[in-house]
């Protein structure tokens, strides 16, 4: 008897997680970490509970966020929430555009029927020099989107005062 209210409780569940199509992927820059939800909508994004236009002040922080969604032609489709912690700024804004690019390409070869809007116009051009057209992985790749950035702040040595920055030398 017990054994039968489990399963049904793990398959009201999953009913739940079917209902509403979305993908969550994450995105990493310098020490910043973004946990990105993406499901179909009009377009609006929100970052920690948060607009857009009111966690990023700076408009280049605002663009760089946007920009896959803009490559793919996609501004108004998809509805995001992202969740962000560590790092400053720009290193947020960072992670929630890889964050982002990345939902695009699992959105489209998870074989969605929704997603035929990203496969038309990501099959509608034909890659130069071959006859397979580009997907969005090759658009978002071309457009260097979905390669995480390695940079990160260089650790304090001992002995100096900073990464490299060393103590004053002294002949005598």
């Amino acid at each position: 008897m017990a054994e039968a209210a489990i399963k049904i409780k793990k398959s009201k569940t999953k009913a739940k997680l079917t209902k509403v199509s979305q993908t969550l992927t994450t995105g990493r820059r310098k020490t910043a970490i973004a946990r990105v939800f993406m499901r179909e909508g009009k377009g609006l994004i929100t970052v920690n509970g948060k607009s857009l236009d009111k966690y990023f002040a700076r408009e280049t922080s605002r663009m760089m966020v946007r920009q896959p969604l803009e490559v793919m032609n996609l501004a108004d489709k998809f509805d995001i929430k992202a969740t962000v912690c560590g790092g400053g700024n720009t290193g947020q804004a960072g992670a929630v555009r890889l964050g982002i690019a990345r939902a695009l390409v699992q959105y489209d070869e998870q074989g969605h029927p929704e997603a035929g809007v990203v496969t038309l116009i990501a099959g509608s051009e034909i890659a130069p020099g071959t006859k397979t057209p580009l997907t969005t992985r090759k658009i978002l790749r071309k457009a260097k989107l979905l390669t995480r950035d390695p940079r990160v702040v260089e650790r304090k040595k001992v002995g100096h005062h900073k990464a490299r920055k060393s103590l004053q030398f002294s002949k005598r």
